[in-house]
């Protein structure tokens, strides 16, 4: 097993922290671990430490080569980048544009909704824009 000179895990869905064995593979020549939902510190090795953080990403690890701190607990420490979105399956939700969806779906309908539903409605709206139409032209021709 020390002999190895390749191994992918990309995308993989492999979870919990990358196992301190990982550091004794010293023929290891190629390393992929991204996309998968790996957490913690990077054992520290030279190895290890030697791939580009790019052969990391998708996983929330810290240490070297990582421009991650790593805290007291080996977590990383949360950036500033980090806006407060949970992740569902993978995807974190930006609480933001929901509320903001919400509040256009809301806005959106409760102008239109009565139109659409209630012929009264309708009729005195098309009625109130019809005489704002002539208030318009009438000032507008009076002008020119």
């Amino acid at each position: 097993m020390r002999m190895l000179e390749s191994i992918d895990f990309s995308e993989n869905k492999l979870f919990g922290s990358i196992p301190e064995s990982m550091s004794t593979l010293t023929f290891l020549s190629f390393l992929n671990l991204s996309n998968n939902r790996l957490i913690g510190r990077i054992p520290s090795s030279t190895q290890l430490q030697s791939f580009n953080a790019s052969i990391y990403a998708g996983n929330k690890l810290c240490g070297l080569p990582l421009p991650n701190k790593c805290g007291v607990d080996g977590n990383p420490v949360p950036s500033i980048q980090n806006r407060g979105g949970k992740e569902w399956n993978g995807v974190e939700i930006s609480w933001l544009l929901v509320s903001i969806a919400v509040g256009f779906i809301m806005g959106f309908w409760s102008v239109l909704g009565p139109l659409v539903i209630s012929r009264q409605w309708r009729c005195v709206y098309y009625q109130f824009l019809e005489e704002m139409w002539l208030k318009i032209s009438n000032s507008v021709n009076r002008h020119f």
